[in-house]
């Protein structure tokens, strides 16, 4: 079993009229299967009302299932006994950074859950350095919060997490709200957690650079998964992304171009080098010399003479 797990999950929202009677109700998680291995980097992806923070927050035991299982650490997240143990290993960032500081000096707040669990004054230090220097804002924790950018909060609501050293961070649109520094700062961010330490990193986006540089991408629509494969595969399905909402990379949908006009290239197809390589390697094929910009030309010929 994977460090999440999900068996015929699912989730619903249930609105009642004034005399208690149910009024509607909607599947907002429909039956879903899944099994997160330990250090991946997934990447969830589904437009407004696909289910997509729906699931998140079940990860977390924010919500709890209302059919199926859902495992963290092979702790069922139904039993109330579990909860505590389930929020320490699978810790949860959300879209606005603003709603999860409570504290106005910056290694206050990073230390609020470690005093919630006591954590011995001397650890608690030492905890607090060393996930600020992660997320590397150490030099502002002596700052008010308010204070800071918005990728600036984000990062110390990531250490916030950290500090907690949870073995999974469920992240919920932790960019949606940034400018295109602060989206760069907390994926960097993320990346390192993952790579250097080896945290399981589930992120919820609707940026679809951010998914590409995923292990795993996870469709969702209608409640349900419709995709689930790497960055390669599932871009290449660009038809299937379009018909639920979704965008596609750039050169996921110029590859799908010119496979629509009937050429022959790989579908598989994501970085600009694998593009330009593809369609380069096409026109060679039809006897087409690519006229290369001005730029280009000057930065081949420079590397030839290195």
């Amino acid at each position: 079993m994977g460090i999440i797990k999900a068996a015929k999950l699912f989730y619903d929202y249930v609105s009642k009229d004034e005399h208690d009677e149910i009024e509607e109700v909607i599947h907002a998680v429909s039956g879903v299967d899944l099994d997160v291995e330990a250090g991946q980097f997934i990447a969830i992806l589904g437009h407004n009302g696909s289910g997509k923070s729906t699931l998140a927050k079940q990860m977390n035991a924010l919500l709890v299932p209302t059919g199926g299982t859902l495992w963290v650490k092979e702790m069922d997240t139904s039993q109330p006994e579990n909860v505590w143990n389930v929020r320490q290993t699978a810790g949860m960032v959300f879209q606005n950074p603003d709603n999860q500081i409570v504290a106005t000096v910056v290694e206050e707040d990073v230390a609020f859950g470690l005093e919630n669990i006591g954590v011995p004054p001397k650890e608690m230090r030492e905890r607090v350095d060393r996930a600020l220097m992660d997320v590397g804002i150490y030099e502002y924790k002596k700052h008010a919060p308010h204070r800071l950018s918005g990728g600036q909060k984000q990062r110390v609501a990531i250490a916030g997490i950290i500090a907690m050293r949870p073995k999974c961070i469920v992240l919920d649109e932790p960019t949606a709200m940034l400018d295109p520094r602060g989206r760069k700062e907390v994926m960097e961010t993320i990346h390192k957690l993952n790579k250097e330490y080896g945290i399981t990193v589930v992120l919820i986006t609707h940026y679809m650079d951010e998914a590409a540089q995923c292990d795993r991408i996870i469709v969702m629509d209608s409640g349900k998964v419709i995709l689930d494969d790497t960055p390669k595969k599932v871009f290449s399905h660009v038809r299937e992304l379009k018909n639920v909402g979704l965008d596609v990379p750039q050169t996921s949908e110029l590859i799908y171009e010119f496979l629509k006009e009937g050429y022959n290239l790989p579908k598989d197809v994501l970085t600009e080098e694998e593009c330009i390589k593809a369609i380069t390697t096409l026109f060679r094929r039809k006897g087409i010399k690519p006229q290369l910009s001005k730029e280009t030309q000057e930065q081949s010929s420079d590397e030839q003479i290195v």
